[in-house]
């Protein structure tokens, strides 16, 4: 039996445990775990192109650039429009990602497992890998139950969409898809939908939303990807970057 004033000391304790807490949750930012980070920056919110760079850092230490000189990127043919992920979709700004609009998501996102046609990564056997085989298919229709999902359909039963929501094209381009985990978690319809990182077709050409660089630089950046460090993807227009550079604890801006 609780004895007389043992329930108001619990609520006291409870109490003073929760306010301990708070502190560190509204503190807490959206790279505080993460140890590894992908950054690409564009010259403004309409801008097609971009530059990225990889940075890594050991717990209570700075950011590092992995590599000499950033990458050059291209991006949706439209620009930036902030997305949904693990920051950017509740921010206030003239654009907001929505489905067909051509713009790459802007804001901070979880980067996923690599999918691709060959039967391992040799670049990096360690990371996250999927084999796309015949079955596969990633639907953006917003009516699809399965939008913006990797899903392998049943071949004894193929729905009327797999035709056009398949992955596999044997198109180089896609060789390798890298999973920006934009509109993700749960997915909205509408939001947007198959966000990747892949090879460009061509060195002026833009992207429906999605990041693309030359096949040696894709093989370079998936080959420094490393799950256990959380790799995160930031992507902003240097203007928005620069505003929230200290904030979210943000590397320098490639």
């Amino acid at each position: 039996m609780m004895k007389p004033g043992s329930a108001l000391l619990s609520s006291y304790f409870l109490a003073v445990a929760l306010a301990m807490l708070l502190p560190l949750r509204s503190n807490a930012g959206p790279l505080d775990q993460c140890g590894q980070v992908v950054v690409t920056v564009a010259d403004d919110w309409n801008s097609a192109t971009g530059r990225m760079q990889i940075f890594e850092r050991e717990r209570g230490k700075p950011w590092r650039p992995v590599f000499k000189q950033s990458l050059p990127v291209l991006l949706g043919k439209s620009g930036l429009a902030w997305g949904r992920g693990v920051y950017g979709q509740s921010e206030k700004a003239p654009y907001a990602k929505r489905e067909g609009d051509r713009r790459t998501p802007a804001g901070i996102f979880r980067i996923g497992k690599v999918l691709g046609y060959d039967p391992k990564l040799s670049v990096n056997p360690a990371y996250p890998y999927h084999q796309v085989g015949k079955w596969d298919a990633w639907p953006d229709d917003p009516g699809n139950p399965y939008y913006n999902q990797h899903v392998v359909v049943d071949p004894r039963r193929v729905p009327k969409w797999f035709e056009s929501q398949k992955m596999r094209h044997n198109d180089e381009a896609y060789r390798f898809l890298i999973d920006i985990r934009h509109n993700s978690d749960p997915p909205v319809p509408g939001m947007g939908s198959a966000t990747f990182f892949h090879t460009r077709r061509g060195p002026t050409r833009p992207t429906y939303g999605c990041t693309t660089m030359s096949r040696e630089d894709l093989l370079r950046f998936m080959g420094r990807l490393r799950a256990d460090k959380r790799p995160h993807y930031v992507v902003m227009p240097v203007v928005e970057y620069a505003k929230r550079q200290k904030g979210l604890d943000l590397p320098p801006m490639p």
